[in-house]
């Protein structure tokens, strides 16, 4: 590409573009944190946060990845020794595994193979073997492989099997993607990162808790200083964080969540849904193997080359050179075998038709066989169908 040309165009599923408006707020001299106008801001903040979570109780914004959100969820609910049990089917699953051992916690795994979902009724099975399962660790939305977890029936399972036992879902990809009822479903914990549907750069998590999760936070014995939820506790009335906040980010995502209120919940599900649906069809319409075979999740698609190992870090590499378009590779077993592609977040219909005409090409290039247009034409064919399904304005 010539350099007079050069356009970056991301499609990893982290981080995701970032609208124009929320760049330019970005550019501004922040406020002071400690401010009545900042503080003015922070509660609505915490206000959208919680009608996103679709819940009454409290939302915290933390300074970290989403990472420092999981640990916080961890180390504000548990106690020395206690088991939790993780749902282990990806790579973040294993983040879960590994934070829960570095705070000696006893761990059980729900192992299952990528690519695949968990059973609600194989997990109800291993709690009623495991009646001192303290938490159930999950993603909602496993990022290393594309796939949803049915998240509401999880839930059910865990009530049903151990109704003292929490639920913590990380919905680092799934928060603002697909429903998420907190209250409703029985969700204890609910991570999110700024990075992902949320369309703002990294550095700032949420961490909302049902009423069960803040009197768990009370006992709670675990080392914490940074993300200790209790002196968050203290600021939080008067509008403030017990340290500094990343002021910029909080007001761009003030943004973020006025706009994503007036467009409400079910259109933006929606949208994402429509998203995936159409990216996917374009890609099987180029005969690549899509991972999740089931439950796949509307945030992101991953898709196989069995045959030609190299061959996904290949045309990672060629669009990346060719067109400035950042796909994500495969991890672990999958590197060098798998390409991720995101629609979670400032995407639209016209994005997913320019990455997969240039995976397209990319194809055609490293000598795969494919015909030009079929991924267009497939993806384009069902967005014109849902929006001759949608009612008009």
């Amino acid at each position: 590409m010539h350099p007079v040309f050069n356009k970056a165009r991301i499609f990893a599923p982290g981080p995701t573009p970032v609208p124009e408006e929320v760049r330019a707020l970005l550019g501004q001299s922040p406020l002071h944190h400690r401010t009545p106008e900042f503080a003015a801001i922070l509660q609505r903040v915490w206000k959208n946060l919680a009608f996103l979570c679709q819940t009454q109780n409290p939302v915290y914004t933390l300074s970290a990845s989403g990472t420092g959100a999981m640990e916080a969820a961890l180390t504000n609910t548990l106690c020395s020794g206690d088991e939790v049990l993780v749902i282990n089917a990806g790579k973040f699953a294993e983040r879960w595994k590994q934070m829960a051992e570095a705070y000696c916690l006893r761990v059980a795994e729900y192992t299952l193979p990528w690519g695949t979902a968990a059973d609600p009724t194989q997990l109800g099975e291993l709690l009623a073997q495991r009646p001192n399962t303290r938490a159930v660790l999950v993603q909602a939305s496993e990022t290393s492989t594309g796939v949803l977890h049915p998240i509401r029936e999880l839930a059910q399972a865990v009530k049903q099997k151990s109704s003292d036992a929490l639920f913590i879902v990380d919905a680092i990809t799934a928060l603002g993607v697909c429903p998420m009822p907190m209250d409703e479903w029985g969700i204890d914990a609910l991570v999110s990162g700024s990075q992902k549907a949320l369309m703002l750069p990294p550095g700032l998590s949420t961490l909302a808790f049902s009423q069960s999760a803040v009197a768990a936070s009370r006992k709670a014995n675990l080392p914490r200083f940074y993300f200790n939820l209790k002196a968050e506790e203290k600021f939080r009335s008067s509008g403030q964080t017990a340290w500094t906040p990343p002021v910029g980010l909080i007001i761009a995502l003030d943004l973020v969540l006025e706009r994503m209120r007036l467009c409400g919940l079910e259109p933006i599900f929606d949208h994402h849904q429509r998203l995936a649906e159409g990216t996917r069809r374009g890609l099987e319409a180029l005969g690549l193997e899509l991972f999740a075979k089931s439950h796949p999740a509307p945030s992101l698609t991953a898709w196989l080359f069995p045959e030609r190992a190299p061959l996904a870090d290949k045309l990672i590499e060629w669009v990346r050179a060719r067109f400035g378009i950042t796909l994500a590779e495969g991890q672990d077993a999958y590197k060098g075998k798998m390409v991720r592609l995101a629609h979670l977040g400032y995407f639209d219909e016209l994005d997913m038709l320019t990455a997969l005409g240039a995976i397209e090409m990319a194809l055609a290039a490293l000598d795969v066989p494919v015909k030009l247009g079929y991924g267009v034409a497939a993806a384009s064919k069902y967005f014109l169908e849902r929006e001759a399904m949608c009612p008009k304005a």
